[in-house]
């Protein structure tokens, strides 16, 4: 038991030191199938059709080194991803390739630290994750807007006057 004690506890620093030291986000390619701690500033947040949430540390997406994904699915726990825009920000994770291009999925909002990631606010209560702009919370379709113009209509004739 003492033994398994000791274990674990070296286990747990060699984990706290192994993210201790934060990569800046360019070297996180050197680092694919680990689980490291990367840094940057947040250039913009984008968001795809199908509301999947990227968080950029480049102006370019295509050609920059590494890139945070948020799921539709995890959004909701994690809330308004879009405040970490010009924001540093640090997460921890495992830092994997899709299509070539590393990333850490952020599933967690424990997975991030800094100054701005401790401030994200809930999801606004309009914002639906799965159809943002075409649905609000509590209906199922969107309104239309009402037409200012006031349709002429013929008028009726008088069925009493000869």
């Amino acid at each position: 038991m003492k033994h398994g004690l000791a274990l674990a506890a070296l286990i747990i620093s060699a984990t706290t030191a192994a993210l201790a030291d934060c990569y800046p986000f360019d070297q996180a390619q050197n680092h694919v199938g680990e689980i490291i701690c990367v840094r940057g500033r947040v250039i913009k947040v984008s968001a795809s059709p199908s509301r999947t949430h990227y968080l950029n540390f480049c102006e370019n997406y295509l050609s920059c080194p590494f890139t945070v994904v948020i799921f539709p699915s995890r959004l909701e726990q994690i809330g308004d991803v879009r405040s970490l825009e010009n924001h540093e920000i640090e997460i921890d994770g495992l830092v994997k390739l899709y299509n070539g291009h590393p990333e850490i999925v952020l599933s967690e909002l424990s997975q991030l630290h800094g100054a701005a990631a401790t401030r994200i606010p809930p999801l606004p209560k309009n914002y639906d994750v799965s159809e943002h702009g075409k649905f609000s919370a509590g209906t199922t379709y969107a309104k239309k807007p009402s037409s200012k113009k006031k349709k002429s209509q013929p008028e009726d004739p008088d069925p009493f006057s000869e």
